[in-house]
């Protein structure tokens, strides 16, 4: 079975970052018309159902590929603003991020090393914090 669907999907283009929001937009109005009973909302669970699976059984790798990209293209920003976020998260356990109070850059400090005196890279400022 696993082989037949194998042969099944060979060339065609599969599941990618604007099928994965597609499938969560699907989602999203799938929860929103169960509250509401909003045949609206259930016509959009549609259209991005069939969307998503007509871009998964495509052949035509080019286009979807070019769609894929521009909506890649189109949201940098967004994407880079919550990795930035999440990476901030991660090292909030082994270092303090702290301001530059002349020029505002981020500075990264180890945590425990007491009160140390911090040199800004950009503008060699030098201030004192607790790390």
């Amino acid at each position: 079975m696993r082989e037949k669907f194998a042969r099944f999907m060979a060339g065609r283009y599969g599941m990618d970052s604007l099928g994965r929001f597609t499938i969560v937009l699907a989602f999203i109005f799938i929860i929103l018309e169960s509250f509401t009973r909003n045949r609206l909302a259930a016509l959009f669970v549609w259209v991005f159902l069939i969307l998503t699976y007509f871009r998964i059984f495509s052949r035509n790798v080019y286009k979807r590929s070019a769609e894929n990209q521009q909506f890649l293209n189109r949201t940098y920003k967004i994407r880079r603003w919550f990795y930035t976020q999440k990476n901030t998260f991660a090292q909030r356990k082994t270092h303090h991020i702290y301001k530059c109070p002349s020029c505002r850059q981020k500075i990264r400090i180890p945590r425990g090393k007491g009160r140390i005196e911090i040199r800004c890279p950009k503008c060699n400022t030098t201030f004192i914090k607790k790390s």
